[in-house]
């Protein structure tokens, strides 16, 4: 079944054109395992798309952080998937909890945004998970059930799908959920794509942890059966990032 290792760089809003020429020339001077032990993709700003995909290493790929729900037009200030196809990148990150609670996309949004963003040939780190309200209320499992299945609704084809759980609130909070509390979710999630979508599908779709991750914490988080990866935000700016990059190799001698 070999779900290959996957560690996603989510640099949100942030870097400058000398910022990112630093980060791109820390990864390409990393030594990290081969391409047939984990896939690595990073996603910088719009602007810095071009700029990262031409100067990175050809191991690793880029991935836009969200583009628009359908077709170009008339939608001022969105990037539609045929741009970034144009462009060559392709990955986009859609359904982040920032964008999700702050830009108040629904579900049934994001849901939409995927089946689109795969129609067009893209491949689509979706994201899902609960507050800490939701939490505490001990409907973790019902909420990234519910997110799970509007994208469930509209696709067919999971191939291109790596599922991106992110405790909303362990982003950028120093809090990290434990890894059996991960390894807890990524079981009920693996278990719900089983009983909903198909036996292969849960056994093949990738399902990786987001949320404070550090060079500190990832082994032991990678050591978990069902953490297939990671989508890391703040560190994935540092030379840490390598580190993390470098937590594949759980995987490959587990």
């Amino acid at each position: 079944m070999g779900r290959k290792f996957f560690v996603g760089g989510n640099w949100k809003c942030n870097g400058t054109t000398e910022e990112v020429n630093k980060i791109v020339s820390t990864l390409n001077a990393g030594e990290v395992p081969s391409q047939d032990v984990v896939e690595v993709v990073v996603s910088p700003p719009f602007v810095f798309l071009p700029l990262v995909k031409t100067s990175l290493r050809p191991d690793f790929h880029v991935a836009a952080q969200n583009c628009w729900v359908k077709k170009g037009g008339a939608f001022t200030g969105e990037v539609s998937a045929e741009m970034l196809v144009n462009l060559s990148i392709p990955w986009v990150i859609i359904g982040h909890s920032e964008r999700r609670l702050i830009l108040k996309e629904s579900n049934e949004f994001v849901a939409d945004k995927v089946a689109y963003a795969l129609a067009q040939g893209l491949k689509v780190i979706a994201c899902i998970g609960e507050t800490l309200e939701q939490r505490e209320a001990g409907s973790t499992v019902a909420v990234v059930a519910e997110q799970t299945k509007a994208i469930a609704a509209k696709i067919s084809n999971w191939t291109d799908v790596v599922l991106a759980y992110e405790p909303v609130w362990a982003i950028g909070t120093g809090k990290v959920a434990t890894p059996a509390q991960a390894q807890e979710v990524h079981f009920e999630l693996r278990k719900w794509l089983q009983a909903n979508v198909s036996p292969e599908v849960a056994a093949s779709t990738r399902i990786i942890y987001g949320g404070s991750v550090t060079a500190a914490n990832c082994r032991e988080l990678a050591a978990q059966p069902d953490v297939d990866g990671f989508l890391v935000g703040g560190a994935s700016l540092k030379p840490e990032f390598i580190d993390i990059i470098k937590s594949a190799e759980v995987k490959k001698n587990a």
